[in-house]
C-alpha cells in the first residue's frame, strides 16, 4: 500500500506541563541534568556536589596508603630511596589510570549517560548482537535509547562480532568475565566500610596511646552499625552535607600536605620523576615489588568515577578530578612522604602524626565524617549493582525500597543491607588491622579496573571502530600497570587478600546458578508454549467457558501462550472474558523512557479479547511502579481497541506509558495519529483523534466501541492475577554438582526471591496461583 498512517495518541498531565525545567529534572532524577550546553554556574554546581557522592572514597586513601604499603619487610632507610619510589610510584599510577585511562578516556564510553561496567556491557551487546537476555524482540531496537553507530565496521570489529556470533560460550566468558568484576565492586562493597572507618578511629591512638586495640574495635563497629541503620532513610536526608564534609577534609589534607613540604623536606619534589620507580623496584626487590598491594589503595574509588556518571555530567566530574581532588591528594602524599623522609620509624602511624599539634583534633572529626561519607558513597553504589544484576537476570529479584520521592535512582535494598553490615563486622573483628584489610581492598580494586580496561579495548574496537594499533596501546599501557598491581596483590592472599577472592567466589556462583537456572526455565516455557488456536479446540470437549472478568497472566514469554497457562485450563476449563499476558522484561539500554514502557498487541482474532502487554525496563530502571498497574493496564487496552477502529484495520503493536502512545502496523504501514485525551477517574472517556492522511486533516469523534464497553463492564466484575510457580528440578541423569545447584541453591532462592506480582503492586486477595514443576 502506498498511503500510510501513523498513529501516536499524546496524553496531557497538566500537573506535570506546569512543571518548570529544574523541576523536571528532579522528578526524573539528576541524571537528566548530563545534557549539552549547560551553563557554567550549572556545571559548576555539580561539580561540587559531585565531591560527596563521587570522591569520598577516593579521598580517604591517604588514611592507610604509606601505613599498608609499608606493612611487610619493606623498611626505610636513611638514603630515603624507599620513600621516594613508593611516591613517584603513588604519583605516576595516580596519573596515569585516575587521570589518563578514566578522566580523558573511559568517561568517554558512556551509555546513554551512564556509566559502570554494566554501562561497557551494555553498548558491546547492542553493537554485536552479544545480548543472552530472553525475549529479545526486534522492535526493542527502535528504542531511542538504543543508539547504536552508523559507520562500517573495520575489519577488526568485523571478525571479533563474527567471532561471538558463531561460538555463544565466548558471549557466556564474557558474561562471566563482567561479573567478576561485578562481585570485586560488591566485595569492595564490604572492605571499604571497614578499612575507612577504622583507619580513621585509629588515629586516636595516637593522643590516647593507653587506648586498647579492643576499644577501637568497639567504636568502629558501632559506627559501621549506625551508618547501616540510617539506610532505609535515603541518602538525600543527609546529602546536602556530603560534599561540605569531603571539600573541607581535601583542603585539610592539601594544606597540611604544604606545610610538612616546606616544614621536614622541599626536596620532596624529585620523587615525581619515574627514575625513582625503577632504582625502588632495583633496590628493594621482591620486597619491593610486593609492597606496591599497598600503593596501589591510592587509586581506589577511581572506578567510582565513572559508575556514577549517570548522577552528573561528565564535565562536572571532570572538573572536580582536575581542579581540586587530584592537587590536593598529590599535595597530601607529598606531604606526608616528606614527614617520613625525617622520621623512620614513625611508619605505622605517620598520617596522624604528620598532622600538626594544634590542628590535630579537628582534623581527626573532619577525618571520621569523610571516612563515613566514602563508606556511604560505596553502600549505595552496590544497592545500584545488585539492582542492574536483577534486570540482567543475574541476581534473584529482592526487594528495592525508594528511599525519595524526588530524586529518582536512590534505592535501599534491605536483604543487601543487612549482609553488608555483617559481613563488614566479621571483617573489622577478625581483621583487627587495617593493613590485612588493605591487602583485600587491593585485590578487589585492581581485578575491577582490569576488567574495565579490556571491556573499554572491546568498546575502542567495535563501538569506536578505532584501528588495532590504539586498542593495542590502550591494553597494553593501562593493562600491564594493572596486572603488576594483581601479582602484588595476590601475593598477599594468605593476609588477607583471600577475603574478595572468598566474596567474589559466592557471589560468582549465585549469579551464575540464578542465570543458569532462569534461561533453562525461559527455554522449557519457549518448548513448551501453548498455541491459541489449540487452548480454543479444547473448548467444546473440556466444557470450557468464559467467565466475568478480567484474568491477567503473567508470563514468561514475550510471545505465545505460556505452558503454565495450558495447565491451568486442562485442570480448570474456564478462563475469564478477557485475557491479557503479562510479560515484564529487560532491554540492554539503561532506561527505558515512560512513553516506551508497554507494548499491547492482540492474541487471535477480536472476539477472542486476548491481549499482550510487555513491560520493558532498562537494567537501571528499577522495576517497582508507583502507579496503579491494573487501572493504566486496562487503559491502555481500551486506547489500544480504540486505535483498531481506526481506518485500514491491520495486525497493530502498540506502545503506551502515560504520556505517549504508539501504533506500529507491522509488516504493512506505519500511522501516526495525535490526540488529546481527557482522563477521567483513571480511564479516557472520550478521544478526538486527529487524523492526518495525505496531507489532508480532520476531526473524527471515537466513542467507545462494544469491545470497549465489555472491556470496562469486564474490569467492573474484577480482575485476577494467575501467577504461574514453576519448580524447577534436575534431572535424574545430572550429576551431583547440577543436581546441588538447581534442586538446593536455585530452588532455594527462588523460594525466596520476589515476584512479578510484588513490584506491579497486586493485591494478593486477586491473585492465583499456579503450581507447575519441570526438569532441567
Amino acid at each position: 500500500m502506498t498511503s500510510s498512517f501513523c498513529f501516536c495518541i499524546i496524553l496531557t498531565f497538566p500537573s506535570l506541563s506546569a512543571m518548570n525545567p529544574s523541576q523536571q529534572f528532579v522528578e526524573h532524577g539528576v541524571s537528566q541534568q548530563n545534557f549539552k550546553g549547560s551553563s557554567c554556574t550549572t556545571v559548576l554546581t555539580l561539580a561540587y556536589q559531585s565531591l560527596g557522592i563521587v570522591y569520598g572514597d577516593l579521598s580517604t586513601s591517604p588514611l592507610y596508603v604509606y601505613k599498608t604499603t609499608f606493612s611487610g619487610k619493606l623498611r626505610l632507610k636513611e638514603d630515603d630511596e624507599e620513600i621516594f619510589g613508593v611516591l613517584s610510584f603513588i604519583f605516576w599510577t595516580f596519573t596515569i589510570i585516575a587521570l589518563f585511562k578514566y578522566v580523558l578516556i573511559v568517561m568517554s564510553a558512556d551509555d546513554n549517560g551512564e556509566g559502570g561496567t554494566f554501562a561497557l556491557y551494555s553498548l558491546l551487546c547492542r553493537h554485536a548482537r552479544l545480548s543472552i537476555l530472553p525475549n529479545q524482540q526486534p522492535t526493542d531496537e527502535k528504542l531511542s535509547a538504543y543508539t547504536t553507530e552508523d559507520s562500517a565496521d573495520t575489519w577488526l570489529s568485523a571478525h571479533l562480532k563474527l567471532l561471538f556470533e558463531k561460538h555463544p560460550r565466548f558471549q557466556k566468558g564474557l558474561l562471566i568475565f563482567v561479573l567478576l568484576g561485578t562481585c570485586m565492586t560488591i566485595g569492595d562493597g564490604v572492605i571499604t566500610p571497614a578499612i575507612s572507618v577504622f583507619s580513621a578511629v585509629s588515629g586516636v591512638q595516637v593522643k590516647i596511646k593507653e587506648l586498647h586495640d579492643n576499644y577501637v574495635v568497639i567504636i568502629s563497629c558501632v559506627i559501621l552499625v549506625a551508618i547501616f541503620s540510617i539506610q532505609h532513610h535515603g541518602t538525600h536526608r543527609v546529602a546536602f552535607m556530603f560534599a561540605p564534609v569531603v571539600a573541607a577534609w581535601l583542603l585539610c589534607i592539601s594544606g597540611i600536605g604544604i606545610y610538612n613540604i616546606f616544614h621536614w623536606n622541599r626536596q620532596i619534589y624529585r620523587a615525581l620523576s619515574p627514575l625513582y620507580m625503577l632504582r625502588f623496584l632495583k633496590t628493594t626487590g621482591i620486597e619491593g615489588w610486593m609492597s606496591l598491594g599497598g600503593v596501589v589503595l591510592s587509586i581506589t574509588g577511581v572506578e567510582t568515577m565513572y559508575a556514577d556518571l549517570g548522577h552528573f555530567s561528565a564535565l562536572s566530574i571532570k572538573i572536580a578530578f582536575t581542579c581540586l581532588v587530584y592537587p590536593c591528594l598529590i599535595l597530601a602524599y607529598m606531604g606526608e612522604a616528606a614527614f617520613l623522609s625525617k622520621h623512620h620509624y614513625d611508619i605505622q602511624g605517620s598520617f596522624y602524626k604528620a598532622i600538626p599539634e594544634t590542628v590535630f583534633w579537628p582534623v581527626f572529626i573532619v577525618a571520621t565524617f569523610a571516612a563515613i561519607v566514602g563508606s556511604q558513597a560505596v553502600i549505595s553504589a552496590t544497592f545500584s549493582i545488585i539492582s542492574q544484576c536483577c534486570a540482567l537476570n543475574c541476581f534473584p529479584p529482592v526487594k528495592i525500597v525508594h528511599t525519595s520521592s524526588r530524586i529518582y535512582g536512590q534505592i535501599y535494598v534491605p536483604e543487601v543491607n543487612w549482609t553488608l553490615m555483617c559481613l563488614c563486622l566479621a571483617v573489622t573483628i577478625g581483621l583487627r588491622d587495617t593493613n590485612m584489610m588493605g591487602h583485600a581492598y587491593g585485590l578487589a580494586i585492581t581485578t575491577v579496573m582490569f576488567v574495565t580496561t579490556c571491556l573499554m579495548t572491546l568498546v575502542m574496537v567495535i563501538v569506536w571502530k578505532q584501528g588495532i594499533i590504539k586498542a593495542i596501546i590502550c591494553l597494553l599501557l593501562f593493562g600491564s600497570i594493572e596486572l603488576l598491581y594483581i601479582s602484588a596483590s595476590i601475593c598477599k592472599a594468605p593476609e588477607g587478600g583471600w577475603i574478595p577472592l572468598v566474596l567474589s567466589f559466592i557471589f560468582m556462583s549465585i549469579m551464575f546458578t540464578w542465570n543458569y537456572g532462569t534461561m533453562k526455565k525461559h527455554e522449557f516455557d519457549v518448548e513448551n508454549k501453548v498455541s491459541t488456536s489449540k487452548i480454543l479446540s479444547l473448548g467444546p470437549c473440556l466444557g470450557m467457558v468464559r467467565v466475568p472478568g478480567i484474568g491477567i497472566i503473567f508470563s514468561n514469554l514475550a510471545s505465545g501462550v505460556p505452558a503454565i497457562f495450558g495447565h491451568f485450563v486442562t485442570n480448570l476449563p474456564a478462563f475469564h472474558q478477557v485475557l491479557v499476558f503479562v510479560c515484564v522484561k529487560s532491554v540492554q539500554v539503561p532506561c527505558v523512557c515512560d512513553n516506551e514502557r508497554l507494548i499491547i498487541s492482540r492474541i487471535g482474532p477480536k472476539e477472542y479479547q486476548m491481549f499482550c502487554c510487555i513491560v520493558r525496563y532498562g537494567y537501571k530502571d528499577l522495576q517497582q511502579e508507583n502507579y496503579n498497574f491494573e487501572n493504566k493496564l486496562v487503559s491502555t487496552i481500551i486506547q489500544f481497541v480504540e486505535m483498531e477502529s481506526a481506518p485500514e484495520p491491520t495486525q497493530q503493536e502498540l506502545c503506551m506509558d502515560g504520556g505517549n502512545l504508539n501504533v506500529a502496523h507491522l509488516g504493512v504501514s506505519q500511522h501516526t495519529l495525535h490526540s488529546s485525551c481527557c482522563v477521567e477517574k483513571n480511564f479516557p472517556f472520550s478521544c478526538v483523534l486527529r487524523v492526518k492522511k495525505n496531507d489532508d486533516e480532520h476531526l473524527q469523534e471515537s466513542p467507545y466501541k462494544d469491545e470497549s464497553m465489555q472491556i470496562l463492564k469486564a474490569k467492573e466484575s474484577g480482575v485476577t492475577y494467575i501467577l504461574g510457580h514453576s519448580y524447577a528440578e534436575a534431572k535424574k541423569s545430572s550429576s551431583i554438582l547440577k543436581k546441588f545447584a538447581i534442586d538446593v541453591v536455585y530452588a532455594f532462592l527462588s523460594k525466596n526471591c520476589r515476584d512479578p506480582d510484588v513490584f506491579l503492586n497486586v493485591a494478593h486477595t486477586s491473585l492465583l496461583e499456579v503450581g507447575m514443576v519441570y526438569q532441567i
